[in-house]
């Protein structure tokens, strides 16, 4: 036998088990160890296991009789001085693995992934030890009284009011003693008794309608739609509030979209309950990430706001799921494991038993279908809280009112801009485009700049002088000479981005301050969160940016909104393609007048006559919604079916094409289930690698994720070739 393995008939079988131990790692399945007989495993305990030469963490995921067993199995290693996996956890990441039809070491690493920071090292503190020193002042006394719980002596100091030298003479008499501990990790509690803000009559029906639903302590799935501004934060914290009240025990989830937004709502979060949440997202760092991910798993953590990956974390006793901004589409993960978080919070909120709040202004489609049937609950704040009203939406018909050459804003939103900068106002231009420019092409041979081996364009970004890939991540230096045909100076860059809008801002308003916000000129969250403070500081008069300031964030003196390409995202032919566009105008325009002064969105397109154009003026969600699902229901897309994506790539055309016509052979045939493909991509070419799709479309009866996971079954990609399988795509390139 080799190392570390065991034969079952040598052992006694009636004290033995197997431990089935679920790897997160790109593997099919758990395997299984056997149980060492010193230790009393239980499903969910993280453990050591051997793994070929190497020691691997793992969950138990089973654990059953070895008897009547007779393999070789190796043991577990040791029990990992860990807090184990709650079962619901378990439950979640395993049906999220069948779901996305993925293997289920996917889920498992992200459930496992504030794990992956050391534990802090030991602090000294001290504590008094009983021992009266000779001599008692005042000063010694304070000390001895402030050090009834071991405390860092800087700490100790601060909360005794002496300086830390008062220390040394006690340490030296023995009255304190010096003690060895990790830092405190438990968060402070929220308080959820203490009053909220006053609630308007539309606020307070709502509150009520959640606070009965949480008070059913059961699975449910409810809408929070309300318009921007109307103030859904404020009702879903009383839902908070409710769900801490139930007991002592309960935790609940915030999800946020967008880690810019995460300062703001911690703030809310703070000043309603006394105490800040728990964070939860890629700008923390691993060592805070490891004390949440404990505070999580021990019941300390009675609030986490994270970002979509939150998700994943051991909630021991999880009372209400909130998807804040629900329609967002950075809840779609499109890399790794692919999933959708809001589809994921519903399955969780159902696993745990517990109600989920979807919470937006612009409910996507498939959450409105299943509030108008009836699946979902359905709250509504038609109206702005307090004196502020709607903003005003005016199109401005580009065919009639064109820009002046070379230049990217019109005649009316130039005036408007110059009125509101004269009434000491701020003005928001938004344009969904990094960079300076989205195309640089040769004007001596008509050369278009892509990255190297990608069908991707390069985008010029004046800021840095670099051209840019933003799907590969490709950069270079700004040339001086074609790279095709090398002529000197024939370098032009066409159409907008942020920072050319920003230039033309500069020019036509030079007393103005301006700033730029995109992920290319904020850099972390930090830096977003101070951009955002200036602006809501009335630091900035003119604000360019992209999505990032659509999000959920209130500038008290902004009034004016200008959309200076409302036809971008409808170019494309994305299914969702009028309706991102449709949830981005409104929630950018809702940004305006959110405070007593009022607002007004100017829209400049070539398209004034389009349906979401047309919706946008006039204010009607319902008429759009209405239409959008007439269309969709017609064509047999979602909601109304579910679809499924599958990408193969890889170096060789031929090699490519000839697995991708043997795997549509392969499909297996179902009722209910139409299969198209393959097809190139329409972004076929990407590092090096050529990519054709194929796109599923199946009946809500049908096990999607089955479906998906017995096809793939069936084929073997050979050498280069990938598969990459994506349940309910949300992106089609």
């Amino acid at each position: 036998m080799g190392d570390n393995e065991v034969g079952l008939q040598d052992t006694e079988s009636g004290s033995r088990r197997i431990a089935r131990v679920l790897l997160p790692l790109p593997l099919p399945e758990a395997f299984d160890y056997l149980e060492p007989l010193e230790l009393e495993l239980a499903v969910g305990d993280l453990v050591a296991v051997p793994l070929g030469p190497r020691l691997v963490r793992g969950a138990v995921v089973e654990l059953k009789d070895a008897a009547g067993a007779n393999r070789l199995l190796k043991t577990v290693a040791e029990r990992l001085d860990e807090p184990p996996l709650p079962p619901r956890t378990l439950e979640f990441v395993q049906w999220a693995a069948r779901y996305a039809a993925d293997i289920p070491g996917r889920p498992l690493a992200m459930a496992m992934r504030g794990l992956g920071a050391a534990r802090p090292a030991p602090q000294r503190r001290l504590v008094a030890s009983g021992v009266v020193p000779r001599r008692l002042t005042p000063a010694r006394a304070r000390v001895l009284a402030a050090a009834k719980e071991p405390l860092v002596a800087a700490d100790l100091a601060r909360a005794a009011e002496v300086s830390v030298g008062v220390l040394r003479p006690l340490l030296a008499e023995g009255a304190l003693v010096a003690v060895w501990a990790e830092p405190a990790v438990a968060p402070d509690s929220p308080d959820p008794a203490r009053p909220g803000p006053a609630l308007d009559a539309s606020q307070e029906a709502a509150a009520a309608a959640l606070r009965e639903v949480i008070a059913a302590d059961a699975f449910s799935a409810t809408l929070l739609d309300g318009v921007t501004g109307s103030g859904k934060t404020e009702v879903y914290l009383e839902a908070v509030a409710a769900a801490l009240l139930r007991r002592p025990s309960v935790q609940v989830l915030v999800l946020l979209p967008e880690i810019a937004l995460t300062g703001a709502v911690i703030e809310r979060f703070a000043l309603r309950f006394g105490a800040p949440p728990a964070e939860w997202h890629s700008g923390i760092a691993p060592a805070q990430r490891r004390r949440v991910w404990e505070a999580v798993a021990r019941g300390e953590a009675r609030i986490v706001v994270g970002a979509r990956s939150a998700l994943f974390l051991p909630f021991t006793d999880l009372g209400l799921i909130v998807v804040d901004e629900e329609h967002d589409g950075a809840y779609k993960q499109e890399d790794g494991f692919v999933y959708h978080a809001r589809d994921l919070a519903v399955a969780r909120a159902k696993i745990e038993g517990c109600p989920v709040v979807l919470a937006s202004a612009t409910p996507s489609l498939e959450t409105l279908w299943n509030a108008q049937t009836g699946r979902y609950g359905w709250l509504k704040l038609a109206g702005r809280h307090g004196a502020a009203q709607m903003p005003h939406v005016s199109l401005v018909d580009l065919r009639a009112s064109p820009p002046e050459r070379g230049d990217w804003l019109s005649p009316p939103l130039k005036t408007a801009m110059a009125e509101t900068l004269g009434r000491g106002e701020q003005s928001l231009l938004f344009l969904n485009r990094r960079g300076y420019a989205p195309l640089v092409l040769c004007r001596a041979c008509g050369e278009r700049l892509k990255a190297p081996d990608s069908d991707s364009w390069l985008v010029e970004h004046r800021y840095s002088g670099r051209l840019v890939c933003h799907l590969t991540g490709y950069s270079i230096p700004k040339p001086r000479r074609c790279p095709h045909c090398q002529v000197e100076d024939s370098l032009v860059s066409v159409g907008p981005g942020v920072e050319r809008v920003a230039e033309e801002a500069a020019r036509l308003f030079p007393e103005a301050r301006l700033a730029v916000f995109s992920s290319d000129t904020v850099a972390d969250a930090a830096a977003a969160r101070a951009l955002i403070g200036a602006m809501s500081a009335g630091e900035i008069d003119i604000l360019i940016a992209t999505q990032a300031a659509a999000k959920g964030h209130d500038f008290p003196g902004l009034t004016l909104v200008g959309v200076v390409d409302a036809d971008l995202g409808l170019r494309g032919g994305d299914l969702r393609a009028a309706e991102r566009t449709f949830q981005l105008l409104t929630q950018v325009s809702g940004r305006a007048g959110r405070r007593a002064r009022p607002g007004r969105a100017l829209i400049q397109t070539w398209s004034p006559d389009h349906p979401v154009m047309m919706a946008l003026a006039a204010g009607d969600r319902d008429a759009f919604v209405a239409v959008e699902l007439a269309e969709r229901r017609a064509a047999g897309l979602p909601p109304f079916t579910r679809l499924a994506a599958v990408i193969a790539s890889g170096p060789d055309l031929a090699a490519l094409t000839a697995f991708c016509e043997a795997m549509a052979g392969a499909a297996p045939n179902a009722n209910g289930v139409e299969v198209f493909g393959p097809a190139d991509a329409p972004l076929g070419l990407v590092r090096g690698r050529r990519r054709k799709r194929f796109l599923v479309r199946s009946e809500r009866t049908v096990d999607l994720g089955a479906y998906m996971e017995a096809w793939r079954a069936r084929v073997r990609p050979p050498g280069m070739i990938r598969l990459s399988l994506d349940i309910d795509p949300y992106s089609f390139l």
